[in-house]
């Protein structure tokens, strides 16, 4: 056997082997990694503005990490026994309501047979005790391993100082990694820094606002839970097609139905605006960016979330459509079709 290629294969093996390696000792803070580089993608305009004033570096990395920890870690410190209340309040409220009279008042002739009747309502009671029990663990969970979690998010703020303050010099290293010509190098950042833009603007911080207005209006109409409601409602803006309507049209029916007309007629006040909220921004924030297509966001978003948890309603997007960009590209077309919608002149 030839003696260089030889060393080739062992070149190789020990790479692989590296990569391995490196992949198991980095795997329980991988997660922490991404968020601090989407962190930094979503706070780069911000630190640019700070940086074209103040001038120096890693003052303004960190007077935005201040603010991350203030707006973040605090919230969660003093939210979080407070959502565990109100879901487990919830839980507990799921336990006897029933679910079969207001059906039957909407679709009597559907509700006619009691048998029928019975089994939707075990149906329901079954559904929403296991939707609000998940809940309720998930959230006992940051209480639980409160220590991990403050290592994790240790990980992200180190890694986001790094990567804001030496944005330039990472992007430089990535493009050194891509195996495409100039011409495509291009067009891989072009279109990976539009989805992204899209998906991180478009979907989450929008999704989180609409979910925030009509959290107000639950708030100020003194709706049982409105706290977890409002959470909630957050998750389901963020979802493409569902929106916070998820949250406020049951809502809204079960405070008419329990006479409570000042608040349903104010819930629904607040869900209209926060359900055409999506109207007035998202063509001011992405018309001109880069989409993917709404049902693939869909998919990839429940398929995320199953797969990483709560994270994955931004990383299943994101991993989806970085791989679309790559097949279009791979394809030859000068223009992403189907799956990627291009941006509105």
């Amino acid at each position: 056997m030839d003696e260089n290629y030889f060393r080739k294969i062992i070149n190789i093996i020990a790479l692989i082997l590296l990569i391995v390696l490196s992949f198991l000792i980095m795997r329980p803070i991988l997660i922490s990694i991404i968020i601090a580089f989407i962190l930094a993608f979503i706070f780069a305009p911000v630190y640019d503005w700070f940086n074209k004033y103040i001038k120096v570096k890693t003052i303004s990395v960190l007077l935005i990490i201040a603010f991350i920890i203030i707006i973040i870690l605090l919230p969660l410190w003093f939210l979080t026994p407070i959502l565990i209340k109100q879901a487990f309040t919830i839980f507990q409220g799921t336990q006897q309501i029933d679910f079969v009279t207001p059906l039957k008042s909407v679709f009597p002739d559907l509700f006619a047979s009691q048998q029928f009747s019975a089994e939707i309502g075990a149906i329901l009671s079954s559904f929403t005790a296991k939707m609000t029990s998940s809940l309720v663990n998930s959230l006992s969970n940051i209480i639980l391993n409160f220590p991990a979690l403050l290592l994790q998010f240790t990980v992200v703020l180190f890694t986001f100082f790094f990567v804001l303050r030496d944005k330039e010099k990472f992007l430089e290293y990535m493009k050194s990694l891509l195996p495409f010509s100039k011409d495509v190098e291009e067009k891989v950042l072009k279109y990976t820094s539009g989805i992204t833009a899209s998906l991180v603007y478009g979907q989450m911080i929008i999704g989180i606002i609409q979910g925030i207005v009509l959290g107000i209006g639950l708030f100020i109409f003194r709706v049982p839970n409105a706290l977890f409601l409002s959470f909630i409602a957050i998750i389901a803006g963020i979802l493409p097609i569902v929106g916070t309507g998820l949250v406020w049209v049951p809502l809204t029916i079960y405070l008419f139905i329990s006479g409570n007309t000042v608040s349903a007629w104010g819930v629904l006040a607040f869900g209209i605006i926060s359900s055409t909220v999506d109207n007035f921004l998202r063509p001011m924030i992405v018309s001109k960016k880069t989409k993917i297509n709404s049902a693939v966001l869909l998919i990839s978003m429940i398929g995320g979330l199953f797969f990483f948890g709560i994270l994955g309603l931004l990383l299943g997007p994101l991993i989806i459509s970085y791989l679309l960009i790559l097949l279009e590209i791979y394809r030859g077309k000068a223009k992403p079709k189907i799956m990627i919608e291009e941006p509105h002149k």
